[in-house]
């Protein structure tokens, strides 16, 4: 129990809940604010351009000197990727465990060096206390070393995060859970559980990865060629699988991917990889081998696995090409937005000839706990109130079912949307009004500068194109000096649509002509003129609703 008495407690997700990604939770104890993870979320599909999406952390910054630490619950992008970003505007020492701390640490020397930042490496015998609370930590089986749950001590009972989970008989060394301490956590009282959603609606028991070990080292003995295992470049237990089965087959592995390079050095630096040096082999010594002696490791530049075997069957990729004798192992789920990416990929392969295994093949699962899994976890933590977090709505909603199914009332579970404040006071939990949340979108070097607006235009931009006006006036003499030019991208191919760039081209001039006899006018009458005239002349001829920029000159 804390040292005093707890008289406000707050959890507040900014990120994770409605939606896969993006994890970031804020406990409130008193005046102290927690932020548990900080990670980002691949783009959508309408999110056209932009590279990754992160937090809208607004609530932070408005209260950056009430924040005491920022707990890290593993090392995948979903829980880490925004931490550069966020320490750039909170100034709080950062704790996680050793891999997850490394990890951590190659985000910031990405994003460059960030001087006042303090790391701060855990264990699940750590205690680290705080004048509200003190904070505890227990291991998770998850699909990467050293993932812990985290452990808020008040005197209301425990708020306990169980980071992303599954229970794996057969995990081991730093893969295995801490079932004890979760089951006296429970016995000892838990206020509230917040718990991974992500496989809710998955029935059964997650399988273990000795069934998928197994699968692969069939694939392995079963492929006539190469054998390019695609995955997320921080999925550490499928890594040390493929090295384990290749050096176990005689084969030889090379790394293709610049985030894979860099975590898998970590991982061997930190002893979480545990590899023979004769396996490895590097991309540009494939040629020295036979074509069955070769496994190639593939990801893309941001973990997304998809990018380098697209380049690799489009003969783009400089190392690697396709050979009808591949097999190639898919071993992730896509993420949202990414479906329709990953089939185009498979067709491709299929239609170039390799051999392609996916998780129906068992050469993949999940790294999240199944229905029984999760009803576990509730059974031994027992929360007297429950809020299921990462995973899409449906999913939280599933979450919700099985706690009630365990016993759980429905009003003592809390299905909360990002920036919900989920509020426990004089012996009582709410829902207590809303902070500011969202999505901010990273584009190149731009961080939130792409919102709605730049949204809506590249959206209009991809459907119909752009129609562009240019006219230059001579405005001493009151007439046209050249022009209407008329300069079509992705609306309509000029040379076969003379006679809609001639009906155009006078629609244009009979507005600016009636503009430039007159004294004054303003420009932005004349161009919203131009706009509306063109855009009700070109929908009637071509249906479709380019943007219209006019651009008009003087001298």
């Amino acid at each position: 129990m804390a040292k005093i008495k707890n008289e406000l407690i707050r959890v507040i997700p900014l990120g994770g809940v409605g939606e896969i990604g993006k994890a970031m939770y804020v406990i409130e104890i008193d005046e102290d604010l927690f932020v548990v993870d900080s990670g980002l979320m691949f783009p959508e599909d309408e999110m056209f351009g932009v590279d990754i999406v992160i937090p809208d952390i607004s609530y932070l910054e408005e209260n950056k000197d009430r924040v005491k630490g920022i707990f890290l619950t593993h090392g995948h992008e979903d829980a880490i990727g925004s931490i550069a970003y966020l320490l750039k505007k909170i100034q709080a020492p950062v704790y996680g465990s050793k891999l997850t701390i490394a990890l951590a640490k190659e985000h910031v020397k990405e994003q460059g060096p960030l001087k006042h930042v303090k790391f701060f490496e855990v264990t699940n015998k750590s205690r680290m206390n705080f004048d509200t609370t003190h904070v505890t930590f227990f291991h998770t089986t998850h699909s990467i070393p050293d993932a812990l749950g985290i452990v808020f001590h008040t005197s209301e009972g425990a708020i306990v995060h169980t980071g992303e989970f599954k229970f794996d008989q057969s995990a081991k060394g730093s893969y295995k859970p801490d079932i004890a301490k979760m089951a006296k956590l429970g016995e000892d009282g838990v206020l509230m559980l917040m718990s991974d959603s992500t496989e809710a609606e998955r029935p059964g028991h997650t399988t273990s990865e000795i069934v998928i070990a197994d699968h692969l080292l069939t694939a392995f003995h079963a492929a006539l060629g190469r054998i390019l295992v695609s995955l997320y470049s921080s999925n550490f237990i499928r890594i040390q699988q493929v090295f384990d089965i290749a050096k176990a087959t005689g084969k030889k592995v090379a790394v293709a991917g610049r985030s894979l390079e860099s975590s898998y050095e970590v991982g061997l630096r930190l002893g979480y990889l545990t590899v023979d040096e004769e396996t490895v082999i590097s991309l540009k010594d494939l040629e020295k081998y036979r074509d069955d002696e070769v496994v190639i490791i593939v990801t893309g530049n941001q973990g997304e696995p998809l990018e380098a075997l697209d380049k690799m069957v489009r003969k783009q990729h400089k190392d690697v090409k396709i050979k009808d004798t591949d097999t190639v192992l898919i071993t992730f789920t896509p993420s949202p937005g990414m479906e329709v990416p990953m089939f185009q990929t498979m067709n491709k392969l299929a239609k170039a000839g390799a051999n392609v295994l996916t998780s129906s093949k068992k050469v993949h699962v999940s790294g999240h706990g199944s229905q029984e899994d999760l009803k576990m976890m509730l059974n031994m933590m027992k929360p007297k109130y429950f809020i299921p977090i990462q995973g899409e709505y449906k999913m939280l909603i599933a979450h919700s079912k099985l706690a009630q199914q365990v016993g759980l009332h429905k009003s003592d579970i809390f299905i909360a949307d990002k920036g919900d404040i989920v509020e426990y006071k004089n012996g009582k939990v709410r829902m207590s009004g809303r902070v500011t949340a969202g999505n901010i979108l990273i584009d190149g070097i731009g961080i939130g500068d792409v919102g709605n607006i730049v949204l809506r235009d590249r959206k209009l931009l991809s459907q119909d194109g752009i129609f562009i006006v240019v006219v230059t006036l001579n405005r001493k003499e009151k007439k046209i000096a050249s022009g209407p030019e008329m300069i079509s991208r992705g609306f309509v191919y000029v040379r076969e649509s003379e006679e809609l760039m001639e009906e155009s081209s006078q629609l244009v001039r009979k507005i600016v002509e009636k503009y430039v006899t007159k004294e004054t006018f303003e420009w932005n009458n004349i161009k919203q003129e131009i706009r509306d005239a063109l855009n009700s002349y070109l929908f009637q001829q071509t249906k479709r609703r380019p943007m219209i920029i006019p651009i008009i000159m003087e001298y």
